[in-house]
């Protein structure tokens, strides 16, 4: 027993330090605000601390497992903990703004090498007859660790200080590092791997990658292809994505083993995580943006929104790997189960208003809370079985994460896209059925052919004088009216919009994957 429990250990080192690397991502960027006035950044140097993290992190999943493989799972982890500690407690006291971006970049590199880590480690560890949970280990990341970086930064934020939501590393590192230390087994460094490396993959992926990564973020911002920047960005992801992908196809041993997406329950694994990714903001950034721009409030306000998800979580992941380990029911059948919760609580949410607050958001939190896990857990049960030779795991891993980490600068990138499109259509169309009224009282139902929105969303009475000049108060007052009812039809397009993406998924699911047996039995037949 004392045997089996060593490598447990190092297992939860290692999920102690995926949370670490998570909350890096998500608690830093909720606490954006903050951050930014703590280290002196304006709103455009702010944007490229979010971005230069995830384009880190994106080549940082990709070569993780070839690294791993060569310095030996524990060696490696211990490198990667030690990666994060450091670059994370220094950010704070960054002297200047170079420095603060080489930093993020290397927490960026920590927390992309990290995810597979976690991935490789509990394949690695768990026997087929627990292999299921495992994999529930691994969706943590994916679905409660956001969830609960509302709460954190709200704590840190609010109660305690900025500079801990970087310092928070410290103690969750540490402790990751013992039970690394402690728990993984010691396996030989193959070092002429070296003679191999893939230098050109490494190339492509770090350009191609990087700057697909990066356009994807920065373009609403610098008004895409009006800005010299973007086109050039767009340049080379175009040229260095098929180059990477003809590259990764050929060569010996590459970072991407494109050839295991031949097998169809693989393929879905990989491509409904990406989708997967790009809607789960539905369930964690977009409410608590809602809150946080219409209602004004701060994330120790609405904590408990995402809160809710979180603590779902943690009963939904291990009951999920309970009930997938029986035959009788299809896997499949639970996602499209959690698929039609999910785009339920999308479709829900949209129908916000001005007079929500939190408590009008929980019913559908609840439906995104129990839909998501049985959506994750599936989908990696199915790609994971596919994986007979244990060598392919590191393949497997690289290949299934890769594509999500792409996924959250694709969900930036749609996010901003609905924002401005249906966003600016709305304050069209607001400021012209405002312009309509001319002078005259204002009370909230205008005559014109769009009533219904602004009707709907119970405008409050702003009174001008009638034949007068409006006061400067009551422009800035009914200017502020404008934008606060843009922002909650535009949050409401958006719920529309991942509803769409998860019918999307719907669809994937039931035309690519075949029936698969839980672990146990799927390998206990081969």
């Amino acid at each position: 027993m004392a045997v089996k429990l060593r490598p447990l250990l190092g297992l939860f080192g290692v999920i102690t330090a995926a949370i670490s690397a998570e909350f890096n991502d998500q608690v830093a960027s909720i606490a954006g605000g903050d951050i930014s006035g703590g280290l002196g950044l304006s709103h455009d140097p702010s944007t490229w601390f979010d971005s230069l993290y995830v384009s880190a992190e994106v080549f940082g999943m990709a070569v993780s497992p070839f690294l791993l493989v060569t310095f030996s799972l524990r060696q490696f982890s211990l490198f990667v903990v030690l990666l994060n500690v450091c670059s994370s407690a220094v950010i704070p006291y960054a002297p200047d703004a170079v420095a603060l971006y080489l930093l993020r970049i290397m927490q960026g590199l920590s927390g992309g090498f990290t995810i597979p880590l976690l991935m490789t480690t509990a394949l690695r560890v768990l026997e087929p007859s627990i292999r299921l949970y495992g994999l529930a280990v691994y969706a943590l990341t994916a679905t409660f660790t956001p969830a609960l970086a509302t709460s954190m930064a709200g704590l840190w934020t609010d109660l305690v200080g900025w500079q801990f939501v970087f310092l928070e590393a410290v103690p969750l590192c540490t402790l990751a590092g013992l039970l690394i230390w402690f728990g993984l087994p010691q396996d030989p460094g193959r070092y002429e791997r070296f003679r191999k490396f893939n230098w050109r993959g490494a190339l492509l992926i770090l350009i191609g990658l990087g700057s697909f990564s990066t356009m994807l973020q920065q373009g609403d911002r610098l008004d895409w292809f009006n800005s010299d920047l973007i086109c050039v960005l767009a340049a080379i992801s175009a040229i260095a994505i098929p180059l990477l992908i003809v590259n990764e196809w050929f060569a010996e041993i590459p970072f991407l083993k494109l050839q295991m997406l031949g097998s169809r329950n693989f393929a879905y694994g990989a491509a409904a995580l990406l989708l997967f990714v790009i809607v789960s903001p539905s369930a964690s950034s977009v409410p608590n943006n809602f809150l946080r721009e219409v209602q004004d409030m701060r994330p120790e306000q609405f904590y408990t929104v995402s809160l809710l998800i979180a603590g779902i979580q943690l009963v939904m992941l291990p009951l999920m790997a309970f009930l997938l380990d029986f035959p009788q029911i299809d896997a499949r059948i639970w996602s499209v189960i959690g698929l039609l919760l999910v785009g339920g609580g999308c479709v829900g949410a949209s129908f916000c208003t001005i007079a929500w607050f939190r408590e009008q958001f929980y019913l559908w939190q609840i439906m995104q809370g129990i839909g998501q896990p049985m959506v994750v857990m599936p989908l990696l049960m199915m790609a994971t079985n596919t994986v007979k030779d244990p060598t392919q795991g590191p393949f497997a891993s690289s290949l299934v994460n890769t594509p999500r980490a792409v996924a959250e600068a694709v969900g930036v990138w749609l996010t901003q896209l609905v924002g401005r499109w249906r966003g600016g259509l709305h304050s069209a169309r607001l400021t012209d059925q405002l312009g309509q009224e001319r002078f005259g009282v204002l009370q909230g139902v205008p005559r014109g052919p769009f009533t219904g929105p602004l009707t709907d969303r119970a405008l409050p009475p702003v009174f001008l004088p009638n034949g007068h000049p409006a006061s400067p108060g009551a422009l800035a007052q009914l200017n502020e009216l404008v934008a606060q009812q843009t922002r909650i039809l535009t949050v409401s397009d958006l719920y529309l919009v991942f509803a769409g993406v998860a019918g999307l998924l719907l669809l994937v699911l039931l035309i690519l994957p075949v029936r698969t047996l839980p672990p146990r039995l799927e390998f206990a037949q081969k």
